[in-house]
C-alpha cells in the first residue's frame, strides 16, 4: 500500500473555501485517495445560547412569559426536530409569517433544515401569530418553542 502524502497547503485552501462559501464540508476523490474537510460543528452549538438571549428582543414587549411557561402555552408551536430554523423560504425572500399575521391550519410557518433536508413546520391550527420566539438561521432543539399562534 502506497504512503498517502498529505498536502497541508491544499487542505488549508479547502478550509478557506469552506469559510468563504459557508459550506459545511468539501469532499474530493482522486482514484483511491479521498480528502474530506468539514467545518467544526462547535460554532453552531455556541450560537444556541446567543439565540436564547436574543430571542426576547424580537418578541413584542407585551407580557413575555418565562421560557418554561411558553412550552405550556396552548398556542405554542414546538420544534419537532433538531436543526437550523429558517423564517423565510430562501435568503432575500420575505418571511413565511410575521407577528400579527392570520394563519390557517396547515400553513407553513417556517422551515427547519435537518440533515440537508428542509422540513416545513406547519400551523397546527388557525389563528394569529402573536410571537416569534426564534431568530432566522439559528439552531433549534427538539421541543423548543418556535412561535405562538392564538
Amino acid at each position: 500500500m502506497a504512503k498517502f502524502e498529505l498536502d497541508t497547503e491544499f487542505v488549508r485552501k479547502l478550509a478557506a473555501i469552506l469559510e468563504e462559501t459557508k459550506l459545511g464540508e468539501i469532499e474530493l476523490a482522486d482514484g483511491e485517495r479521498r480528502i474530506r474537510v468539514v467545518r467544526p460543528a462547535a460554532p453552531v452549538a455556541q450560537a444556541a445560547p446567543v439565540m436564547m438571549a436574543a430571542a426576547p428582543a424580537t418578541v413584542p414587549a407585551t407580557a413575555v412569559p418565562a421560557a418554561g411557561d411558553l412550552s405550556k402555552h396552548p398556542g405554542v408551536v414546538k420544534s419537532p426536530m433538531v436543526g437550523t430554523a429558517y423564517l423565510a423560504p430562501e435568503p432575500g425572500k420575505p418571511n413565511f409569517v410575521a407577528v400579527g399575521d392570520k394563519v390557517i391550519a396547515g400553513q407553513t410557518l417556517l422551515i427547519i433544515e435537518a440533515m440537508k433536508t428542509f422540513n416545513p413546520i406547519k400551523a397546527p391550527k388557525g389563528g394569529t401569530v402573536t410571537q416569534i420566539l426564534i431568530e432566522n438561521a439559528l439552531p433549534v432543539e427538539f421541543g423548543e418553542p418556535l412561535m405562538i399562534v392564538e
